[in-house]
């Protein structure tokens, strides 16, 4: 069966700057993932953005990037560094001339170690340190910007930071991961009236990580019932000031009541006779069911700003791209405004605390010497994106 998405959908590929570039002086550096690699060089990107845009340009007419705040603001207030707004510049000029639209993340997980040390978002006193970023952001690249995410799943920041501690700074209370959910969502909402005072015409959100936790037994209700309420709904709340619902999503995630994934628990879920990939259970109907409840709440457009599979095996990578387009040509045919799809990810980066072997890429990197390598899964999206249509 051929499914044809609308004339004005459009596709593409996201990375992250800290996952793709060398560690600036941010929170992330030097940190030992749990595959062993340390958080240092990581794929090259800034030494071979021009590679890079060779495949980033075959898969559809958008890229979702950021910047390395680090690297460009060595203090709080202070001037950005020339030389790396240059860096920027001179990439996204050429994404533009591409015909590639940008969407530009501004926070994405990693920060300046200065940032740090104030205390992060913690103290609301910071707030206005990072809205001087956004606003410095504006002023350098907004220009070339297509459409804007002030945050990058900021309820997996505040929980993998401040409430089960896998993220910097290695926090475990409710009360600090309410407290930087807060913080952040009031710099989102001065952030957008700052962005829209300069280009009112450019939409602005944040991608929103979603999940499908679902109680295996009555024991795990309260568990996956807290978890809605607090990852979805009180995000949505939060960042209620926005333009489209920009969502990722990736995890099913079976509890018993204690989550059982691949990371934590591996081989379980295959005991339990539940597909996965290396990191959680999957069931891409979790994507449709997200979109449905977000329409629910509030009818706004929605784009897919990140989805994708963490495996090795570029043909399982394919199946999963078809999988998770049926339910969205599903949730289209059933009247929901779905703008866009974006992939993750263009290449192999660092996954974070997990490491570089959890592969995202359409194409794959070389862990040594950062080489790259189309995978059959990217001649399959580029064909895809290309006919606007998919084989399933």
């Amino acid at each position: 069966m051929r499914l044809e998405f609308p004339s004005n959908f459009f596709w593409g590929t996201s990375t992250s700057a800290a996952q793709t570039e060398t560690a600036g002086p941010h929170n992330w550096k030097g940190i030992e993932a749990l595959d062993g690699y340390v958080f240092d060089q990581t794929t090259d990107h800034e030494l071979r953005r021009e590679e890079d845009l060779s495949y980033i340009r075959q898969f559809g007419t958008v890229y979702r990037c950021g910047v390395d705040w680090s690297r460009l603001q060595p203090g709080p207030f202070k001037d950005f560094n020339e030389r790396v707004v240059d860096e920027y510049q001179t990439f996204f000029a050429q994404l533009v001339d591409e015909d590639i639209d940008i969407i530009l993340v501004l926070h994405h997980f990693a920060q300046p170690i200065w940032f740090e040390e104030l205390g992060g978002w913690l103290k609301e006193d910071n707030i206005i340190a990072f809205v001087d970023f956004a606003q410095k952001c504006c002023d350098h690249f907004g220009e070339y910007i297509f459409n804007w995410n002030t945050f990058n799943e900021p309820n997996v920041y505040a929980s993998a930071s401040f409430l089960i501690g896998r993220f910097p700074p290695y926090k475990k209370s409710l009360k600090k991961a309410n407290h930087v959910m807060r913080n952040m969502g009031m710099a989102h909402d001065i952030i957008y009236d700052v962005i829209k005072a300069k280009y009112p015409e450019k939409w602005i959100g944040i991608s929103m990580n979603t999940l499908w936790a679902h109680a295996k037994n009555p024991l795990a209700l309260p568990v996956t019932w807290f978890l809605e309420r607090w990852y979805h709904r009180k995000t949505a709340k939060i960042f209620k000031k926005v333009d489209y619902w920009g969502i990722s999503y990736y995890a099913y995630i079976p509890f018993t009541p204690f989550p059982v994934t691949e990371v934590e628990k591996p081989g379980e879920l295959s005991r339990l006779q539940l597909p996965h990939d290396k990191m959680w259970g999957y069931e891409p109907k979790g994507l449709y069911r997200i979109m449905k409840k977000l329409h629910r709440w509030e009818k706004k457009p929605i784009i897919i700003l990140e989805s994708g599979l963490c495996t090795d095996d570029p043909q399982k990578r394919i199946q999963s791209i078809k999988d998770y387009l049926k339910y969205c040509h599903k949730a289209i045919d059933e009247g929901l405004d779905i703008r866009g799809y974006i992939h993750w990810s263009t290449w192999d980066n660092f996954e974070w605390n997990l490491g570089p072997t959890f592969r995202f890429g359409l194409v794959r990197v070389d862990l040594r010497t950062k080489d790259r390598q189309m995978t059959a899964a990217g001649q399959f999206y580029a064909q895809l994106t290309a006919e606007n249509a998919v084989d399933v």
